[in-house]
């Protein structure tokens, strides 16, 4: 099962839409458009403000009815995902006021504008039988076959996240075959599945000999360990834990009056 097939041509030339399954059932076109939409939307390529395609544009691009891309911009604006302004056309909205805690943080980026070097070391991609709570948050079987990476985050050459995920593979069969030299794990879901849920919980740990080590801290310091899930239509993508040593690393935000966020 490939949950995102590569753009493929139709007749007239046009791209089709990725061709998307969710537990072996097809996703409904308008599901897929939204789809599209978010995908731009979280990977950047379409920021607040933006002014989306129009729905003409879109039925053009992708050979689909009119009525087709209109309900797939209803549920986005739904969802507060687009703003729609009549007469002019269809826009990224704002983020509303939140924590950054509720968002996926592209931990590259953000090292890199700090004007630091960032670097990340793989160490184990692999397939694992799922435990007891891993299948529980995947809603997977016990034992059932999942997606294993293990990495470390550099900021000037000092580690400050040791990051342990398991992903679904009915979801994203393909995860254990990319190259995560070109880009970390997080960059490649967030590209590859629109997710509509994201579950963070926060908890002050110890860490283990081992995580100590790979951390390169004494285990008798804290750690701040962030828990994340997330979810593309009720079915859950990935869940990783995230370890940072107290001493070098924080989580916060901060917003303006009108609620947009100043820094992270």
């Amino acid at each position: 099962m490939t949950p995102f097939a590569p753009p493929l041509a139709s007749k007239q030339g046009r791209p089709a839409l990725p061709t998307r399954q969710v537990k072996g059932e097809p996703v409904a076109l308008f599901q897929q458009v939204k789809d599209h939409i978010t995908r731009k939307i979280q990977d950047g390529s379409w920021r607040a403000g933006d002014r989306l395609p129009s729905e003409h544009e879109l039925v053009a691009q992708f050979g689909i009815s009119r009525m087709t891309v209109n309900r797939a911009l209803r549920e986005l604006v739904a969802q507060g995902r687009v703003v729609r302004v009549p007469g002019v056309g269809s826009f990224v909205a704002e983020l509303k006021p939140q924590s950054t805690l509720l968002h996926i943080v592209n931990l590259a980026s953000e090292i890199r504008q700090r004007g630091h070097d960032y670097a990340c070391e793989m160490l184990v991609v692999e397939r694992v039988a799922a435990t007891l709570e891993v299948a529980s948050a995947l809603q997977v079987r016990t034992g059932a076959s999942v997606f294993h990476s293990v990495c470390v985050h550099f900021e000037d050459g000092v580690p400050i996240q040791l990051e342990d995920r398991f992903v679904n593979p009915q979801v994203v069969p393909d995860f254990a075959q990319q190259d995560f030299s070109l880009q970390q794990p997080s960059e490649f879901l967030v590209r590859t599945v629109p997710f509509d849920e994201i579950e963070h919980v926060v908890d002050a740990v110890l860490p283990t000999q081992e995580q100590a080590m790979r951390l390169q801290m004494d285990a008798g310091e804290p750690c701040l360990l962030l828990t994340r899930r997330t979810w593309t239509q009720s079915v859950p993508v990935t869940l990783v834990r995230c370890l940072h040593p107290a001493s070098r690393y924080r989580l916060g935000s901060r917003y303006s009056a009108s609620g947009n966020p100043l820094s992270t």
